[in-house]
C-alpha cells in the first residue's frame, strides 16, 4: 500500500538517479529509509564509473546504510528505488531482511519482484518482502526512456 511518504522519497532517489548521469550510467538511484523516517543509505548505478558490476543503486544503499546502522540486518527499513530490482539485487533485498520496496518503474526485461520474477515474495525463501510499486512511474520511465533515446542517437 502506497504510504504518505513514498512519493517524497521517490523524490530523493530520482535526485540521486540524475548523479549516474554524468559517468554515463543507467539512471538508477537508491535509497534506504530507517525507522525514523531518515535516509540512511543512498547510491545510483555505478558500473561504468567503477568497472564494478555489482555497482547497482540498490546495492550501493544497501551497503552504506549497513554501515550507517552498524548492521547487515535491515529489517525496519525501506528501500525506495526508481527501477525494478534486477535478480542480483531482489536477492541482496532479501538477505537485507528488508521488508518494505518502493519501487518507481516497473522492469518488464530483468524485474525480479514481480513483473519478470518475483523472488522477494518467493514462498520458499525464508523472508518475504511488501512491493510497492508505480510510486512517480511516469517520471523513473521518463528518465530511463530520455538516457536510452540519447544512447540510439
Amino acid at each position: 500500500m502506497v504510504r504518505a511518504d513514498d512519493e517524497r522519497r521517490m523524490t530523493v532517489a530520482i535526485a540521486e538517479a540524475r548523479l549516474a548521469l554524468a559517468t554515463g550510467d543507467v539512471p538508477v538511484g537508491a535509497v534506504v529509509v530507517g525507522p525514523d523516517g531518515v535516509v540512511t543509505g543512498r547510491g545510483h548505478n555505478a558500473r561504468e564509473a567503477t568497472g564494478d558490476p555489482t555497482a547497482h543503486a540498490e546495492l550501493l544503499a544497501l551497503r552504506q546504510a549497513s554501515v550507517t546502522l552498524g548492521r547487515w540486518r535491515l529489517d525496519d527499513c525501506t528501500l525506495v528505488v526508481t527501477l525494478e530490482p534486477c535478480a542480483m539485487c531482489a536477492g541482496a533485498i532479501v538477505l537485507a531482511r528488508i521488508p518494505r520496496l518502493v519501487v518507481g518503474a516497473w522492469d518488464p526485461k530483468a524485474g525480479a519482484t514481480g513483473s519478470v520474477h518475483d523472488l522477494v515474495r518467493d514462498r520458499r525463501l525464508n523472508h518475504r518482502v511488501e512491493v510497492v510499486g508505480g510510486v512517480l512511474e511516469q517520471e523513473c520511465g521518463d528518465l530511463l526512456r530520455d538516457f536510452f533515446a540519447e544512447q540510439r542517437d
